[in-house]
Parts: structure tokens; sequence; C-alpha cells
């Protein structure tokens, strides 16, 4: 099924919107979205740092002041 939307004509309000009912949907049924394999891959990653005690651990907070300084 094609579904075709006039982004070009939507506002930004519009555009989010329409997102969030997409992944309102989409979280109904989780196990019909197929995870790519690279994320196993980084969880096994994490989960060894974690381990090996080299993770380091922020809350929300920092871990977004950080990403906002970094894209700066």
């Amino acid at each position: 099924m094609e579904f075709v939307l006039p982004i070009d004509k939507m506002t930004t309000s519009d555009k989010l919107a329409a997102m969030e009912q997409l992944w309102e949907d989409l979280c109904r049924s989780p196990e019909s979205v197929p995870s790519p394999p690279w994320h196993g891959d980084v969880l096994s990653a994490r989960e060894k740092r974690v381990r090996e005690g080299q993770a380091e651990f922020a809350t929300l907070d920092v871990a977004k002041d950080r990403i906002r300084k970094s894209t700066k």
C-alpha cells in the first residue's frame, strides 16, 4: 500500500504529530518491528563494559547536556 503525505505543505507541528501517531502505532506491536543485527552487537559491547566495570552511567539530564555540548 502506498500512502503519500503532502509533506511539503505540512507544518513542523503537523509532521511531528504524524510521527507521534506512527510511533504510537508501532509500539502496539513491537515484536513486528525487526531490530537490525548491529543493535545486538552494540548491546553486547555495552554489557561487556558493565561486567568489566568500564561503563560510566549518567542521569538523563547529564546525558542530554553532554549531547547538546557535543553537537555545538
